[in-house]
Parts: C-alpha cells; structure tokens; sequence
C-alpha cells in the first residue's frame, strides 16, 4: 500500500505551508481584480451552464472560492448563479459540517448544534448558500447538509434518522436515488469525498470506517427546542488510509465526470447514481474501496 506522506508532516509545518499558499491565492486575485480579469456574473453562469448544469437538476456543491479566481460579487454571485441555473424546480445541496478539524476529537467535547447559528466550516461558498433565503439545513451534528429547491425538505427531513451520516435516506443517498449532479469546483475527491462514505453505508466493507462507540449529541432545531442525535464518526485512524482521488482514473474509464473550468478552477461534475454504481461494482468484484483503490490483484 502507498504511503501516505501527508500523515508524516508536523501540524505546524503544515499550517505554515497553508498560509503561504492563502497569501500567495489573494495576490493573484487582488491581481486579477486590478487587471479587470476574473469572471462577471454572466460569465459565471454561462460557465456552468457549459459545465452542464441545467434547469431542474439535483446539485451537490464542493467548492472553493479561491481557486475559481476573482469572482465578481465572490460567494454571493456564486450562490446566486447556482440558484438561477437550476431554477425553482432543481435543487441545490451543500455540505456545512461546523467540524475543521477531526470529528473524533468534536464530538469528546459534547458540542451543541445549532442548526441556525452554528457557522459551515466547509468555506466561504457554504456559509453564504447556508444563510441564503429559502435554505433549509438538516439537524445532523456533525454532517448537516443544506439545501434549497423544490425538494429541499424531502432530501433533509430523514438525515438524522440513522447513526451514520451517509445512510441511504441520508440528503447523500436521495441525491443518487434521485440521479443528481455532484459539481467538484477547485477541490477533489481527496478532500470532498463524501459521495463515497455512502458505500461504507450501504455495503459492509469489512474495515473499522467508523469509531466503535456511538455519541449521541445534543442538537437545537429552528424552533429552539433541544433534542438528542445518535451519530457514529469516521475511525481517524483508518481515515489516514484514504487515497480518494486515485478512484479518479476508474471513474473517467467509466464515463462517471466530465472535466471542465470554472474560472482558474479545474472541474469535475459527476453522475452521482453511476458513480455510486460503479463503486458497488468495483468493490464487489475487485474489492476496490477509497482504502484500496488498486482493488484485490
């Protein structure tokens, strides 16, 4: 098995490398923006229609704001052409978990969620979506999903009624039963992979995925009333063993994305039923998981 090298470097050293790099990404944008580069409104939105994204699609949004490079108006133009390219009868789903560091480590201090107050720790572009009007967020507490469109209470009402995030009836399960669209924009599969923890939940992979003991976490809803959630969270041991994106080449063979640009963001807009499809097919024949990707040789 690869060594994931990743695993090896100190916290600090790490830290480090990230601001440079964020101060590095906001000279080029404050460059672009002086140099009238970047994408307008409209550019943004003929993009992505391009990319494929059409009225009454299902959308899941992984997305980082400062790889698409300058973006006229920054996350609220983005949270809006995503609306207005889906319409009313689409939906569009993001993942807003309050955790930035490991879940394992969260869920020992007992937190409360707030479904209305507790910030996304999943970037700039989910915070905006989550507090845009007409957005509704599920009550899980480590995983919620929010989403807005026709459908948005049916894909969230039945997330907290398994102790895994994931689960068929999870807003994740809905989107492939309903044949939706995952859009990648600047991130990968490596750290937006949430698609594929929906095998771990529909198939026994034979591998410790979750941490044994189950936490139940108190959980406040629109009205204020507190409730308590069961839920089970990923092993960070065996979560060092993940190498999502080397899945990638399957999944082109397969015909499951299409590559594309948005901005200075390299794309990925996935079928979410044929990739899921493809997993169960590539793990029951192969064994190929994100723990192993090269399968059983």
């Amino acid at each position: 098995m690869a060594l994931n090298w990743k695993s090896l470097v100190p916290t600090f050293l790490k830290e480090i490398f990230h601001s440079l790099k964020r101060k590095k990404r906001q000279a080029a944008l404050l460059n672009q923006q002086q140099s009238g580069q970047g994408l307008t409104k409209e550019e943004l939105k003929e993009s992505l229609l391009n990319a494929g994204i059409l009225p009454g699609d299902h959308l899941m949004v992984h997305a980082s704001l400062s790889k698409m490079g300058f973006i006229e108006g920054g996350a609220d133009t983005v949270v809006e052409v995503l609306k207005e390219c889906v319409g009313a009868e689409g939906l569009i789903l993001m993942p807003t978990s309050p955790i930035a560091r490991l879940q394992l480590d969260y869920v020992f201090t007992n937190p409360l969620f707030d479904v209305l107050l507790c910030p996304s720790a999943m970037g700039k572009i989910s915070e905006v979506f989550r507090t845009s009007d007409g957005v509704i967020r599920s009550y899980h507490p480590t995983e919620p999903v929010a989403a807005w469109g026709a459908q948005a209470y049916d894909y969230i009402k039945d997330h907290t009624a398994k102790n895994t995030p994931y689960h068929w009836d999870s807003p994740y399960g809905k989107l492939i039963q309903h044949g939706g669209k995952i859009l990648y924009i600047g991130v990968t599969l490596d750290n937006a992979g949430t698609h594929l923890h929906t095998l771990e939940d529909a198939l026994d992979l034979g591998v410790p995925v979750y941490y044994p003991e189950e936490f139940k976490l108190p959980v406040r809803d629109y009205e204020g009333n507190e409730m308590i959630v069961a839920t089970k969270v990923h092993n960070p041991e065996y979560s060092k063993k993940r190498r999502c994106d080397e899945l990638l080449p399957m999944f082109l063979r397969e015909e499951v994305y299409r590559e594309v640009y948005i901005g200075t963001a390299k794309t990925l807009v996935f079928d979410a039923k044929k990739m899921f499809d493809v997993m169960v097919t590539a793990f029951t024949d192969r064994g190929v998981t994100m723990y192993n990707p090269e399968g059983n040789k």
